[in-house]
């Protein structure tokens, strides 16, 4: 569950939204929550922003894994 409440978050923290239904249903985090989850290794941190977005960011988290959003369905079972 921690899992899916980080990449929720990191969806948060990027601003991107896969859709209206899932941004209804989607449980949100704020940054301090995400902060304190941060050194737990449990936690895996998903980056989904799209190539340009992640590139002109000035922000990474570290320690995210990038990964494609329209491709979750096929990276979503190794975390």
């Amino acid at each position: 569950m921690k899992r899916l409440a980080v990449l929720v978050g990191m969806v948060f923290l990027t601003g991107l939204m896969v859709g209206a239904a899932t941004a209804q249903t989607v449980p949100r985090m704020t940054i301090d929550q995400l902060k304190k989850l941060l050194g737990d290794p449990q936690v895996k941190v998903i980056d989904v922003r799209t190539g340009s977005d992640w590139a002109a960011s000035t922000v990474k988290i570290k320690g995210a894994i990038r990964e494609t959003p329209h491709k979750a369905a096929s990276w979503g079972k190794k975390y």
